[in-house]
């Protein structure tokens, strides 16, 4: 009988175990009982149910608690394993922290060891801008000492707990976000601290060991989380750099070969005897441009530079020279064309803009200049046996006064190999340069010689050029205008001839010689004239020395006062002077030649005779007086 009203009594407290009843709907049946007059001992056995009901309550909503709890760990496992995104698998454990644990807010920060803080970084119910972005030196508050000792630490009311570090701006933070009752817990990687993971409250309230247990178990889930997610980004920055490098030794290889592939056609076209034209036509194609070849002085060899473009390509060709490089200048590269220490010219390469030529075009223009510094040098070698057998020539030709029949007819015969017929008319020109390099003016008329079908040598410090023509003076004139475009000197030069045959030249030499002589003693440096120009003059000073000081001064001396009184007077004595010595003397032939009436004539001469003296018209003061005239025009 007591079993069976044992069961009774329990059958109530079953039913509200099965509708997962409040704690207070098992005080029902009791207070059902009392109200219908139960005797004790159906109450005591009421009250037995009741407590072993509320046990096993008790013990249910637990298991429910651990598995929700197991659950979350297990998803949040699950997260890390197809860890994607390190963001979303945090904030999925803040959130999930916040959820187990029933508090108002959770959230995750980090440290930053350059800092030398944690900042946060992640969280979940925060309504305070200010506590988002709080930053927590080392020590300071609840979570600097976690971060610090790497323990949890947990206040019922944080503000008023003494245990922590408090700063105005982590208490004004809390503060704002009204948060009172703080759990935190370490995130530790490989035994360091990472970071704190918290759960908070906006009321006072204690967090028990089975909730310290829960969130730590979350912070070591998102302490893997970032570890897992920091080797992988590790993983990706190394697979990258890899990736990069593979990719940059690609390139460098394929821009080493397009470089050898360059080189060994340059060399190639160089084997053959490929010219200058040929080569650059060659770099053209290659780099995709227009290519120019200049030589030490500037002047093109291959190609036209703008006006502009010449004082950049020297600047950076210097420039180059110094480095072994090419250069960018502009919408140029230059590449110096060097033989060791010595600059032959450059190679200039139009149309590749400053960014665009990449390291494998610039090595190929780089070891195209090389091959045109091979080029010259082969060109100079040829040029110089040339020269050199030329200029033997010339140096047999002004010394073949004395030969025989036999000896002219073999000069005859070298010429003819040299391309120089020398019983045609020759002109014989003689010049000099002021202030030049004598290898560098010597190269520069033997080349135009050479393409004059002329000779050219040296002889006593002068520069020899034995050229065809029947124009002396235009020769001479022809020649300072070659030389001194090649080597940007002054050069005077003077000119004798025309002559035929060997024997000829060497008169013809002395009388050039000596024409240069009398420029150089008028100071007409940088001037051309032929005997025919002087007249007597040049034999008068053909022997004196350059820029001899006493001719100004003679003419000086001589017409001086004549000169004086033109300047002053505007007038022009000395040109009737000159009329009337060029007419002999006779008064009429003057007026005839001044275009004046002979009373005009009469009273130029008076003006004369009062400024030169009454002998100015006797012989020897009538010669010195037209020898004056005649320097005063040469000067």
């Amino acid at each position: 009988m007591n079993a069976a009203s044992g069961m009774v009594a329990e059958l109530p407290f079953l039913s509200l175990l099965v509708q997962d009843a409040s704690a207070v709907e098992y005080d029902g049946p009791l207070a059902q009982a009392h109200a219908e007059g139960a005797g004790p001992e159906v109450i005591a056995q009421l009250e037995r149910a009741r407590t072993l009901a509320l046990r096993v309550r008790a013990t249910l909503r637990e298991q429910r608690r651990r598995e929700t709890e197991l659950a979350a760990l297990f998803e949040t496992a699950s997260d890390l394993a197809g860890l994607r995104d390190l963001d979303s698998v945090l904030r999925a454990i803040v959130v999930r922290a916040r959820k187990l644990l029933g508090t108002d807010v959770a959230y995750l920060t980090l440290n930053d060891p350059s800092a030398d803080d944690t900042y946060m970084r992640v969280t979940d119910g925060s309504v305070s801008a200010k506590f988002q972005q709080v930053r927590l030196g080392m020590g300071e508050g609840l979570g600097g000492l976690v971060a610090q000792t790497a323990s949890p630490y947990v206040t019922a009311d944080y503000l008023n707990d003494a245990q922590f570090h408090h700063t105005r701006t982590i208490d004004a933070a809390v503060h704002e976000e009204g948060l009172v009752a703080i759990l935190g817990v370490p995130l530790l990687a490989n035994g360091q601290v990472i970071g704190v993971l918290f759960a908070s409250d906006r009321r006072v309230r204690p967090f028990s060991r089975d909730e310290i247990a829960l969130l730590s178990s979350l912070a070591t889930h998102a302490a893997i989380a970032i570890e897992s997610a920091n080797q992988l980004a590790e993983t990706k920055a190394a697979l990258a750099e890899l990736a990069a490098a593979s990719r940059t030794i690609q390139a460098h290889s394929a821009s080493v070969e397009r470089a050898a592939e360059a080189h060994e056609a340059l060399t190639g076209l160089l084997l053959r005897g490929a010219g200058l034209g040929e080569l650059a036509g060659s770099v053209a194609e290659l780099l995709g441009g227009s290519v120019v070849i200049v030589d030490d002085t500037g002047r093109c060899l291959c190609g036209l530079l703008e006006p502009d473009e010449r004082n950049a390509v020297e600047a950076a060709a210097a420039q180059s020279a110094k480095t072994g490089r090419a250069l960018p200048a502009g919408r140029l590269w230059i590449a110096a064309v060097t033989a060791g220490q010595e600059r032959l010219g450059a190679l200039v390469l139009r149309g590749r803009p400053e960014l665009d030529l990449e390291g494998a075009d610039q090595r190929i223009l780089e070891r195209a200049a090389t091959m045109t510094a091979l080029r010259l040098l082969i060109e100079r070698s040829v040029q110089e046996a040339e020269h050199r057998v030329r200029g033997e020539l010339v140096a047999d030709l002004l010394a073949a006064a004395d030969r025989g029949e036999p000896g002219l007819e073999s000069l005859r015969e070298r010429a003819r190999r040299l391309g120089a017929d020398l019983d045609a008319p020759y002109v014989a020109v003689v010049a000099q340069a002021q202030d030049a390099d004598r290898r560098r003016l010597g190269s520069a008329a033997a080349h135009l010689a050479a393409t004059g079908r002329g000779l050219a040598g040296e002889r006593g410090g002068s520069t020899v050029l034995l050229l065809p023509g029947s124009d002396p003076s235009a020769v001479a004139r022809d020649v300072v205008h070659h030389l001194h475009g090649a080597i940007q000197r002054p050069v005077t030069a003077g000119a004798s001839g025309p002559v035929r045959g060997p024997a000829a030249f060497a008169a013809a030499h002395a009388e050039a010689a000596r024409c240069l002589a009398a420029l150089q003693s008028l100071g007409r440096i940088g001037d051309a004239a032929s005997t025919r120009d002087l007249g007597f003059v040049g034999l008068l000073l053909g022997g004196a020395q350059p820029r001899r000081p006493e001719v100004p001064a003679f003419v000086r001396a001589t017409l001086g006062p004549v000169l004086d009184y033109d300047a002053r007077r505007s007038t022009d004595l000395v040109h009737t002077l000159g009329a009337y010595f060029g007419s002999g003397g006779n008064l009429m032939r003057t007026k005839d030649v001044l275009h004046v009436h002979v009373n005009t004539v009469t009273q130029r001469l008076d003006r004369i005779a009062q400024l030169l003296g009454p002998d100015w018209n006797c012989p020897e003061r009538a010669l010195e007086l037209q020898l004056a005239l005649r320097l005063h025009h040469l000067l």
